[in-house]
């Protein structure tokens, strides 16, 4: 029987770069899932962490292998590279807020060993001030998300830091084993991506070479690039450069700095060079892209 790899998608059913230079994108969990008849089939992100909120209707969790069928108020986290799939029952309600990787690993770092952002684990939330503390902190984060106002980025930052901080309380509550979800054993290769994803974070503004990356993390450049493709999609070099991306977008959004400043931040011998890039992978000049987005704000 011919085995088949686990897809690997931005948003699922999506394989394009992040649509938008936010870090956090939020939508009904009924939006998406309808589109595919309730049944969101097993995958995994190489670098989204989910943040499921359940108030009404019931799911069929699969993660790593392991099934859990949920009812009622809870909330789900899965973490980057977790092999994750919902069956949703037709009443569903509830949100999906979806972290890409440099937000996460932020607030992961502001709550140190307490965070609740790297395990997969899901919480029964009580009929209590707990669901209602929840729930009032996603409601906030969908409405400043869809409509976007002055400060809308500081304040979604300062909003989900808050609900990870009330997660993390409720990851540290001592709860019976058949309320907890107790994930296997990370894969070695799993580990080499994601010690090679902590690094691109840590020195994309350097560009450095994929041989040094794969130096770094103690493996052959090739066999990085194998890894790379089997379980995040894209090669070694496609992921330092939607992380040099991302970041070009975030600041020819929310800063004021020269297209020539963006490119010497983020380590392009010549602005020339950044706009090839930028325009290869988005169709669009920096400008161009600028422009879209301040007229975008305008109209909000």
């Amino acid at each position: 029987m011919a085995v088949h790899p686990v897809p690997v998608f931005k948003l699922y059913g999506e394989t394009q770069h992040w649509p938008t230079p936010d870090l956090l994108h939020c939508e009904s969990i009924p939006e998406r899932s309808r589109l595919h008849d309730w049944h969101i089939r097993p995958h995994r992100h190489a670098d989204l962490v989910h943040i499921l909120l359940i108030s009404q209707g019931s799911v069929v969790v699969e993660l790593e292998g392991t099934r859990h069928e949920l009812q009622g108020a809870v909330t789900i986290v899965v973490p980057a590279m977790a092999i994750h799939g919902f069956r949703f029952s037709p009443d569903i309600q509830g949100h999906i807020i979806t972290l890409a990787k440099p937000l996460a690993d932020h607030l992961h770092a502001l709550m140190g060993e307490s965070s609740a952002l790297k395990k997969a684990d899901f919480f029964r939330l009580s009929p209590s001030r707990e669901q209602e503390r929840v729930a009032t902190l996603v409601a906030h984060i969908d409405q400043e998300y869809r409509q976007p106002a002055p400060g809308r980025n500081q304040l979604l930052e300062a909003l989900i830091q808050a609900l990870i901080v009330e997660l993390s309380r409720l990851a540290s509550e001592p709860r019976s084993t058949s309320k907890r979800y107790a994930p296997r054993q990370s894969d070695r290769g799993r580990q080499h991506v994601e010690h090679f994803q902590t690094l691109i974070d840590a020195y994309y503004r350097e560009q450095p070479s994929i041989e040094w990356f794969a130096g770094q993390v103690g493996v052959s450049s090739a066999h990085l690039n194998m890894l790379c493709r089997q379980l995040a999609g894209r090669s070694a070099l496609q992921l330092l450069h939607e992380r040099l991306l991302l970041e070009a977008k975030r600041q020819l959004t929310y800063t004021n700095m020269t297209i020539g400043q963006v490119s010497d931040s983020l380590g392009f011998s010549e602005p020339a060079y950044f706009t090839r890039f930028f325009k290869r992978n988005t169709a669009l000049s920096p400008r161009e892209f600028r422009l879209r987005q301040t007229a975008a704000s305008g109209t909000a």
